[in-house]
């Protein structure tokens, strides 16, 4: 029984020497595994710093995408703004060039004939000439006369007259009035 008791102890006595072996070389061991840590995070650190290299090019390149992008519509909203103001012109254009036509059509020696004419004569003969030309020799009379002449004349040609004369002076109407 003693052989058995001392075996035990000895197995006790071994376990517990090598618990004793193991914590005093714990630190050791401890500090082998933290130099090992820090050697791997080195390749870790420089895989990052690698990889964030490597994808600067490719966010540069899609921000320069999204601001080019940006670009084209901005030029596409001043194209199309271009594109009105040009329209707008054409009219403005086409107003003045038929406004400069028909002003020219009552220059001459037809405003001196109607002027010298009656309002009562000259409203029958202006009735049965085209609107616009009657609107423009209104137009070239003197006020009182034009008046004179539009009260004689029938209320669907005067209210015609009126409406091209008011016209006339309309910059914004770029339409034909007939």
């Amino acid at each position: 029984m003693i052989k058995t008791n001392h075996s035990r102890f000895s197995r006790i006595a071994l376990r517990n020497a090598a618990v004793v072996l193991a914590i005093a070389t714990l630190p050791a061991f401890a500090q082998n595994a933290v130099g090992q840590q820090q050697t791997a995070e080195s390749p870790t650190e420089a895989e990052i710093r690698q990889f964030c290299t490597g994808i600067a090019d490719a966010a540069r390149d899609q921000r320069y995408l999204l601001q080019k992008q940006e670009l084209e519509k901005l030029q596409a909203d001043v194209d199309s703004r271009i594109a009105i103001l040009e329209e707008r012109r054409a009219e403005y254009e086409d107003w003045l060039g038929r406004r400069n036509e028909f002003m020219k059509q009552a220059e001459g020696q037809l405003v001196e004939i109607y002027k010298k004419m009656a309002p009562d004569a000259a409203a029958p003969q202006l009735e049965q000439t085209n609107v616009i030309l009657a609107a423009a020799i209104i137009m070239k009379l003197p006020p009182r006369q034009s008046s004179l002449i539009l009260t004689e004349m029938s209320a669907d040609k005067a209210a015609q007259v009126a409406s091209i004369m008011s016209s006339a002076g309309d910059p914004t109407t770029s339409k034909d009035p007939s």
